[in-house]
């Protein structure tokens, strides 16, 4: 709890004057004030994240962190927790979206086994952070101890820690393990005080008869639990998941090292929930990718007050969407630093129409 605990007190704010520079910059830059939008603010942003008015991007790194779920074992899923450790080995042959995605974006997928419910192979590629060999059912009891979800936590932090050396100006986060919208549905209700109904979703394509079981499991799991809404570890150990609370290490790492942090979607936000409860001054080092069709999602970003980049209907997972986010916000910096200003290109700047 210690490297969680220094993580807490470490993060500062955003360095406002790296960021007023880059907004003079951007005001100043070829264009009508504002034109670019929330690409504008983004470059901002991420001056203000990296303490320099002038960012540049060049090492780019998605972690894909995987668990199972007990909770499965209630028929909450169209898939069966056997695809967790299968994904696991397409994301290690370079098969599945996110590893074309970060290709086409040039980052480096770092996948790491939080939790995953059997014995990974070794794999040079493979990162064994493994707590636990899954989570326990959240229908029956606590999904896991404070033990394990501080660990899962600081498991996180670590793989962040052991990237910084190889680079890293930007990370993304993704996830893989089946049942786990049920638990991020159940952290959204329980620190945002949303009805049940409201932030499950469909998952991995369940029908209405099962969207109506999973909403009563969870109903069920938060009337058994009672999981503390001003405790997040309470929360992620009573109805969260390992690679959830990996990723919300890997959120405060990031935060705690001067890096943006671009989200992907359902699972990553509701890890986000936990990070942003722990230390809200996390919250102004992240970048929401994309808005999931799961409607947690929309319900987290505005608790978290965080505009999405995009909205494609996407609800993969595994860092997919934060691939494509990290792309846009490469673009902004990009427009910050290598678009002229006004006075660089000779170009005359909008006339002040108070003048007779």
């Amino acid at each position: 709890m210690e490297k969680m605990n220094q993580a807490l007190t470490d993060i500062k704010p955003l360095d406002k004057g790296a960021m007023a520079e880059a907004g003079k910059r951007q005001d100043d830059l070829t264009k009508p004030q504002g034109s670019l939008g929330q690409l504008e603010f983004l470059s901002v942003q991420v001056a203000g994240i990296k303490r320099n008015p002038k960012p540049r991007i060049v090492h780019k790194v998605i972690f894909t962190l995987a668990g199972d779920h007990g909770v499965t074992k209630e028929g909450v899923s169209a898939y069966p927790s056997e695809v967790t450790p299968q994904m696991v080995y397409n994301f290690l042959r370079g098969g599945a979206a996110i590893n074309v995605l970060a290709r086409h974006v040039g980052a480096r997928v770092v996948i790491a086994d939080l939790g995953v419910a059997s014995s990974l192979e070794r794999h040079p590629d493979l990162r064994d952070k493994k707590v636990a060999m899954g989570t326990q059912n959240m229908a029956r009891g606590p999904a896991m101890s404070n033990e394990e979800a501080i660990r899962s936590i600081e498991a996180g932090m670590e793989l962040v820690e052991e990237e910084l050396s190889k680079g890293m100006d930007i990370l993304g986060t993704g996830d893989m393990g089946i049942g786990n919208t049920t638990a991020s549905s159940a952290i959204t209700a329980a620190l945002t005080g949303a009805e049940v109904a409201a932030v499950t979703g469909r998952g991995t394509g369940i029908d209405d008869r099962g969207w109506e079981k999973k909403v009563k499991v969870i109903q069920k799991a938060l009337e058994l639990n009672r999981p503390n809404p001003k405790d997040a570890i309470d929360v992620l150990s009573k109805v969260g998941g390992l690679e959830i609370g990996g990723i919300a290490g890997v959120i405060l790492a990031g935060a705690r090292h001067g890096i943006p942090i671009v989200l992907d979607g359902f699972i990553s936000g509701a890890a986000a929930l936990i990070a942003a409860a722990l230390s809200p001054h996390v919250i102004p080092y992240l970048i929401a990718s994309h808005q999931s069709v799961e409607g947690g999602h929309k319900i987290i970003l505005d608790h978290l007050g965080l505009k999405p980049l995009l909205n494609l209907g996407l609800r993969l997972g595994e860092g997919t969407g934060a691939a494509l986010g990290i792309s846009l916000v490469e673009a902004s910096v990009k427009i910050l630093d290598q678009m002229a200003t006004f006075s660089e290109a000779g170009v005359s700047e909008k006339e002040d129409s108070h003048k007779e």
